[in-house]
C-alpha cells in the first residue's frame, strides 16, 4: 500500500466514523427528548397524583430533575415535540431495540414504558385518541429521525398546519437545509409563496440556488447537544469561529476588570413565545445591583443588533429582575475590518442618576474598544 492510499484510507475512515458519531448523537438526542415528552403527557393523562400539581407539573419536574437540559422551557418543548410527532411511536421501539440491546440484556427492559401494558408507548392515550391522525402526511418517521436534527424539529414545532409542516420537512431534507436556512424559509413564507406561484418548480429552483447547506458539524455546536452531552458552551471553542473566541476572552477580560462583576451565564438561552434566543454574556453587577447583558457581533453595527439587545433587556425587566434590582444594562460590541463600536443601551435612560452611575462603574468605551482591537489583531 503506497502513501497516498494510506492517507486516503485514514481520511475516509476518520470521516466515516465522525459522521456516524454525529448521526448517533442526533438520533439519541431526538429520541430522548421524544420519550421525555411521552412521560410528561402520560403523567398528565394518567398520573395518580397529577391533580396535586396541576398546571405546575413542568416547574415541579424541572426543580426535581435539576438538570440544565431538563429546564422548564426545555420540558415544555419536549412535551410539544411528542404531541406533534406522536406517530414516531411506529419506529422508536425498533430504534431502541437496535441501539440498546446489549449482550442479551436489554437496557430498555428497565424502562417502564415498555414493560407495563398500562403505560406502553403503543397504548398512549394520545395515540389511541387520535388514531385517525397517526398516519402523517409526508415522509415516514424513520426518515425524519435520520435526516433532521432536533434543532430542526424545534423550528417546525410552532407550525400548526400539518400540511405546511410536512412541506418544510420535505423541502428541508431534499435541500439539506441548515437550521438557520429552515428558519429563514419559514419566515419568508416559502410555503405560502409556493401555493400562489404559477410556477412553483421555478420558485423551488431559485430557492435551492441560494440556500445555506446543512453542515453536520453544526449539530455538535447546538446548545441542545452541549446539554445532552453534559458540556457547556465554554467547553468547546472552534478555531474557525471568531465570535466564540472573542466571547471567550471577553468573559475573562470583564472579570479581570473587577468593579463588582459576577459572571452568570454564557450563551444564556431566552425563550420568547416559541422562539429561542441566546445572549452572549450575562453578568450581575453587585455595586450597580443590575444585570449586564453583552452582545458581540463580528459585523458592522445594524439596527437589528440594537433591537435584539433591547429585546433581551426588556425580557430581563419583565421576567428576571426582582424588586430590589436596578434596570438591566446592555452593552453591544460590533467589530469589522474598518471600525470598532461600543453601544450602551438601557431601557430606563431617563433615570439620570443611575445612568451616570453605570457609566462610572462599567468598563469605559475606550477599554472595550482596545480589547476588540487587541483580540482582532493578535
Amino acid at each position: 500500500m503506497n502513501l497516498l492510499k494510506t492517507i486516503s484510507g485514514i481520511q475516509l475512515t476518520k470521516q466515516a466514523f465522525k459522521q456516524s458519531a454525529i448521526s448517533s448523537i442526533n438520533n439519541h438526542l431526538t429520541i430522548r427528548n421524544w420519550l421525555i415528552g411521552f412521560y410528561i403527557i402520560e403523567f398528565e393523562q394518567k398520573g395518580e397524583d397529577r391533580a396535586q400539581y396541576g398546571k405546575k407539573i413542568l416547574q415541579v419536574l424541572a426543580e426535581k430533575l435539576a438538570d440544565n437540559s431538563l429546564s422548564y422551557s426545555n420540558l415544555k418543548v419536549y412535551r410539544q415535540f411528542y404531541y406533534t410527532y406522536r406517530h414516531f411511536n411506529e419506529c422508536i421501539p425498533i430504534f431502541l431495540q437496535k441501539y440498546f440491546d446489549l449482550k442479551g440484556q436489554s437496557l430498555i427492559s428497565e424502562l417502564e414504558i415498555f414493560t407495563n401494558n398500562e403505560f406502553a408507548i403503543r397504548q398512549s392515550p394520545i395515540v389511541q385518541s387520535k388514531k385517525e391522525n397517526t398516519k402523517k402526511i409526508g415522509l415516514p418517521p424513520d426518515s425524519l429521525l435520520k435526516k433532521l436534527s432536533f434543532t430542526h424539529f424545534v423550528q417546525l414545532l410552532p407550525i400548526d398546519d400539518e400540511l405546511k409542516r410536512a412541506f418544510y420537512e420535505i423541502e428541508c431534507i431534499k435541500g439539506t437545509w441548515s437550521v438557520r436556512e429552515l428558519k429563514r424559509q419559514i419566515d419568508s413564507l416559502y410555503f405560502e409563496r409556493s401555493g400562489i406561484s404559477e410556477k412553483p418548480e421555478l420558485l423551488r429552483n431559485i430557492t435551492q440556488q441560494n440556500i445555506e447547506i446543512y453542515d453536520s458539524n453544526e449539530l455538535v455546536k447546538s446548545p441542545f447537544t452541549f446539554e445532552f452531552l453534559g458540556l457547556k458552551s465554554k467547553d468547546v471553542v472552534y478555531e474557525s469561529d471568531l465570535e466564540q473566541s472573542l466571547i471567550e476572552n471577553l468573559q475573562e477580560f470583564i472579570l479581570e476588570l473587577g468593579n463588582g462583576f459576577c459572571f452568570e451565564a454564557r450563551q444564556k438561552r431566552i425563550i420568547i413565545g416559541d422562539e429561542y434566543f441566546y445572549c452572549d454574556l450575562v453578568f450581575y453587577h453587585r455595586i450597580l445591583k443590575c444585570h449586564v447583558l453583552i452582545e458581540l457581533k463580528t459585523s458592522s453595527y445594524s439596527y437589528e443588533h440594537y433591537g435584539q439587545l433591547k429585546t433581551y433587556i426588556n425580557y430581563y425587566k419583565k421576567e428576571i429582575v426582582t424588586k430590589d434590582d436596578n434596570p438591566p444594562v446592555g452593552i453591544l460590541l460590533v467589530t469589522n475590518a474598518n471600525q470598532e463600536l461600543v453601544e450602551y443601551a438601557t431601557a430606563d435612560g431617563d433615570k439620570d442618576i443611575f445612568v451616570s452611575k453605570y457609566l462610572l462603574e462599567l468598563p469605559s468605551k475606550e477599554q472595550l474598544i482596545n480589547f476588540i482591537k487587541n483580540e482582532k489583531y493578535n
